[in-house]
C-alpha cells in the first residue's frame, strides 16, 4: 500500500518484532530494576548547559602561550565531549550494571580507538614515531626486550630458586587474567582449549618473536597448569556460584537501614542476572562450528597483537601504552563476548551487536598496523608454521565439539542403581549402599544440573529422602 508521503508502508510481522526484540536485548538492554530515578533520567538540557559552560571556561581563562599544552587540552576536550555524546546517543549494550552510561562510554572509547587506528595506518613510520614521542618523550630511549634479554636458556637446570623467580607480577597477571576470561567465556572446555592453543601459538610464532621461547617446564607446568589452570578454576567457581543464585533485587528506597543501603549500593556493581552458556553442542550447525572457530582465531589474534605491537613500535611491557591497552581490551571484551554468543546461538538474532563489530574491526586494524610497520619482521614468516597453527586451532575446536556436554540419563529397573552416560565422553555408574537399600523402596529419581562442561547428579531415594551426590566434569 502506498502512503501519502511517497513511500511504502508495511505491517510489522511477528518475526520482525521477535528479531528487533532479540537484537535489542544484546545491543540496547533496558534497566528493569531502577532504584533511583534521578540516575536514569536523560538530563540532556543540564548536560548541554554544563558542556557549553565548561567549554567557555577553558576557552577564555587558560594561558595559551604553551603550544604543547594547547594541543593536549584541545585533544582532551575533544575526547571528553565525544564521550558526552556517547552517553547521549550510543546504545547501552548487553549490560546495565553498574549503570548503562558506563557501557556507553566504553563503547565510545572503543570507537575512538578504532578511529585512531585508522588514522595511524595512513601515516608513515617517521610520523608514527613522532606521535609516540609526543605522547611520551621517554620512548625515544626505549629498547626492545628481545634485544636485551635471553629466553629459554639452560632449560635442563631446574631449581626451586629458578622456579620461584618466575612467580612475578606477570605470573599473577596470567592467573588473574584467566580468571576474568573464564568469567566471560563460562566454559571449562573452551577456556582450556584457548589456553593450550595459545601455548601452541607461541611455539608457531617463536621464529618471529624470540620472547615466545620458554622452557618446557615453564610452559607446561607454570603457565598451563598453575597460572592458567588456577585462573580458569577460580573463574568457573565464581560462574557456578552465580549460576545457582536467585536474582531478586529490592529498591534501595525500600531498604530502611544504613547497612542495608550500603550493601545494596555495593551489589549494584554485581551482575543483575547470569546467563547460562553452552558453546558446544553435538548437533551444532556448520555456521555455529565455524563461528566458534572464528571466535578462537580472533581471540588468538588479539593476544598476538599485544606482543607484536610492543615489539614493532618499541615500548616495554610495563609502559602505560601496554597495560592500558590490555585493560581496555579486557573491558570491551565483556560485551563483545555476550553479543557474539547471542549471535552464534540465538536463531532470532540475525546480526552482531555494535560493540562486537567494533571489537572485530579493532583486532584486524591492530594486525594491519603491525604488518604495515613491521614488514621487515613479517618477511621472515614461515608460511608452513602459520598453516600448521590454523590446523591446530581447527583440530582443538573439533575435539571440543566431539566431547561436548550432551548428557543422557538412564534409570535402570534395578531398584538401587542408576546409570549416567555422556554421549561422547565416558560413563558413570552410581550404586546405592546396601544399608540404604534395605530401608528403601525401588523408587529412584535422578536430577541433573547441567553447565556447559559438567553435570552434577543427585540421586534421591524417595522413601527416606536420602540423597547421594556426585559430579562429572567434562574437560
Amino acid at each position: 500500500m502506498a502512503s501519502g508521503y511517497g513511500y511504502e508502508s508495511r505491517t510489522i510481522g511477528k518475526d520482525d518484532v521477535n528479531y528487533r526484540m532479540h537484537f535489542r536485548m544484546i545491543n540496547e538492554q533496558q534497566v528493569e530494576d531502577i532504584t533511583l530515578d534521578f540516575f536514569y533520567k536523560p538530563h540532556t538540557i543540564t548536560l548541554l548547559t554544563c558542556t557549553v559552560l565548561s567549554l567557555m571556561y577553558f576557552a577564555f581563562t587558560r594561558d595559551e602561550t604553551n603550544e604543547d599544552a594547547n594541543l593536549w587540552v584541545g585533544l582532551i576536550l575533544v575526547l571528553s565531549f565525544f564521550l558526552v555524546i556517547s552517553v547521549l546517543a550510543f546504545p547501552n549494550g548487553p549490560f546495565t550494571r553498574p549503570h548503562p552510561a558506563i557501557w556507553r562510554i566504553v563503547f565510545g572509547l572503543s570507537v575512538l580507538y578504532f578511529l585512531f587506528l585508522v588514522f595511524i595506518i595512513f601515516l608513515n613510520w617517521e610520523q608514527v614515531k613522532n606521535v609516540m614521542y609526543w605522547l611520551d618523550p621517554n620512548l625515544r630511549y626505549a629498547t626492545r626486550e628481545a634485544d636485551i634479554m635471553e629466553y629459554a636458556v639452560n632449560c635442563h637446570v631446574i631449581t626451586w630458586e629458578r622456579i620461584l623467580s618466575h612467580f612475578d607480577i606477570f605470573a599473577f597477571s596470567h592467573f588473574w587474567g584467566w580468571g576474568m576470561k573464564a568469567l566471560l567465556i563460562r566454559s571449562y572446555g573452551l577456556c582450556w582449549t584457548i589456553s593450550i592453543t595459545w601455548e601452541l601459538t607461541e611455539l608457531f610464532f617463536m621464529h618471529l618473536l624470540p620472547n615466545f621461547a620458554e622452557c618446557w617446564w615453564d610452559q607446561l607446568i607454570l603457565d598451563i597448569l598453575l597460572c592458567n589452570g588456577g585462573g580458569i578454576w577460580m573463574g568457573m567457581t565464581v560462574c557456578r556460584f552465580l549460576e545457582m543464585r536467585t536474582y531478586h533485587w529490592a529498591s534501595i528506597k525500600d531498604i530502611h537501614t544504613t547497612t542495608g543501603k550500603i550493601k545494596r549500593a555495593a551489589l549494584q556493581f554485581t551482575p543483575a542476572s547470569w546467563t547460562y552458556v553452552r558453546w558446544f553442542d553435538p548437533k551444532s550447525s556448520l555456521q555455529r562450528v565455524t563461528g566458534v572457530y572464528l571466535f578462537m582465531i580472533i581471540w588468538q589474534l588479539t593476544e598476538l597483537n599485544t606482543f607484536f605491537l610492543k615489539h614493532i613500535f618499541v615500548f616495554p611491557a610495563c609502559h602505560a601504552l601496554s597495560w592500558c591497552r590490555i585493560l581496555f581490551i579486557g573491558i570491551i571484551t565483556a560485551p563483545t563476548v555476550r553479543q557474539y554468543y547471542a549471535y552464534l546461538t540465538d536463531t532470532q538474532c540475525k546480526r552482531v551487536g555494535t560493540q562486537c563489530w567494533v571489537f572485530g574491526a579493532i583486532a584486524f586494524l591492530e594486525a594491519l598496523a603491525c604488518i604495515k610497520f613491521g614488514m621487515e619482521l613479517f618477511s621472515k614468516t614461515q608460511v608452513l608454521y602459520v598453516l600448521l597453527w590454523l590446523v591446530c586451532v581447527v583440530r582443538m575446536v573439533s575435539t571440543q565439539l566431539s566431547c561436548s556436554s550432551s548428557i543422557t540419563v538412564y534409570t535402570y529397573q534395578s531398584p538401587h542403581s542408576c546409570h549416567l552416560s555422556c554421549s561422547s565422553c565416558f560413563t558413570v555408574h552410581i550404586n546405592i549402599p546396601v544399608s540404604t537399600q534395605l530401608s528403601c523402596s525401588s523408587s529412584i529419581t535422578v536430577y541433573t544440573y547441567q553447565s556447559p562442561h559438567s553435570c552434577h547428579v543427585q540421586v534421591v531415594l524417595l522413601c527416606t529422602h536420602t540423597s547421594l551426590h556426585t559430579a562429572v566434569m567434562f574437560k
